[in-house]
């Protein structure tokens, strides 16, 4: 087994399944752990310019992955038209940009304010360097490599899929550019210390509100006695 093999073959599923046992074995035994930790109240004002950035532009980028991962044939259509590819790939760098730069005021928030620092962990640390890496170098191949939607439809969907279908096709991405080989380890690494960090929180979806009986909340104030005039 050549090492690419094991890195683009081997490594995913270590990762997914890392993933899956932990995550579920946290819910077990200490689902209240299932939170954000919010440090608002410590800091808010840097928190939403980092926050909002972040989350529309990551929000923005994932969906483009998505779509490029489901239906890979239409984008490969999209593309045919120069200006159509132009608006595509402007786009996603754009929101690639929006999450390197609220990310970063995150990062910065989090590591120069002394009160955030005495709430942080080490896995913090370790989780905004993850982050930081794998925009970075999305954002790094946009710029370097241009026409990414059309290579990811053409290259990383099907190897997204042989992996999907168990029997991983290697070849698609070991002559990738190194930047591009590390966005995608990265991000199975990612999905490895996803069960250990604080994002956990998302799949706390309070799914049970939707078939929850209504509840009824009634205001008892208390009336005012007025004495004699």
């Amino acid at each position: 087994m050549t090492f690419s093999e094991f890195m683009f073959g081997v490594f995913p599923y270590m990762c997914i399944i890392i993933a899956i046992v932990a995550t579920t074995w946290r819910y077990v035994t200490d689902k209240f752990s299932y939170s954000s930790l919010s440090s608002q109240f410590l800091e808010n004002r840097n928190l939403f310019w980092g926050s909002i950035t972040w989350h529309y532009g990551i929000l923005g980028v994932l969906a483009a992955h998505l779509v490029g991962f489901l239906i890979p044939e239409t984008i490969l259509w999209w593309n045919m038209e120069p200006i159509r590819l132009y608006i595509l790939d402007t786009t996603g760098f754009v929101l690639g940009l929006m999450a390197l730069v609220g990310l970063s005021i995150l990062i910065v928030r989090r590591f120069t304010n002394s009160r955030l620092t005495v709430v942080g962990s080490n896995m913090d640390k370790v989780l905004y360097a993850v982050l930081f890496i794998q925009v970075l170098t999305g954002v790094l191949t946009a710029i370097s490599y241009r026409w990414g939607s059309s290579w990811f439809a053409g290259f990383a969907t099907p190897y997204l899929w042989s992996l999907v279908s168990l029997s991983p096709n290697v070849s698609l991405v070991e002559n990738l550019p190194f930047t591009v080989q590390l966005h995608i380890l990265n991000a199975f690494v990612f999905i490895l210390l996803f069960p250990f960090t604080r994002l956990v929180h998302m799949l706390s979806v309070p799914i049970k509100y939707i078939w929850r009986p209504h509840q009824v909340v009634r205001w008892n104030r208390r009336k005012e006695i007025l004495g004699p005039f």
